[in-house]
């Protein structure tokens, strides 16, 4: 399951040992809409060793600064409140889960 994170759960969700990805979104993006189906199963299939969190871009705008996002969508795993690995567009589900590693 996907968590909607927000400037009230965002730290507390990154600083955990089990790495989350984080989606940076938005409604109106078109290729979000695409990788959005792709995020969904990566999250149902998660067997406790990673977890999936979404950041609507346009409801936590000061996330996306904090992190730099200028383009979305933009994938980053964190790990301990670290950035661990990130990349920017419409990636296979084999890179992110390669990405989860």
């Amino acid at each position: 399951m996907e968590l909607e994170l927000t400037m009230a759960d965002f730290d507390a969700e990154i600083q955990k040992d089990t790495p989350i990805l984080v989606d940076f979104w938005a409604s109106w993006c078109g290729p979000c809409r695409m990788l959005a189906g792709t995020i969904e199963q990566i999250a149902k299939e998660s067997d406790g060793s990673y977890r999936v969190g979404k950041v609507n871009v346009d409801e936590q705008p000061e996330l996306a600064e904090r992190y730099g996002v200028m383009s979305i969508p933009t994938l980053i795993i964190f790990r301990n409140g670290e950035i661990i690995n990130q990349s920017v567009g419409v990636v296979p589900k084999g890179k992110i889960m390669e990405m989860l590693k």
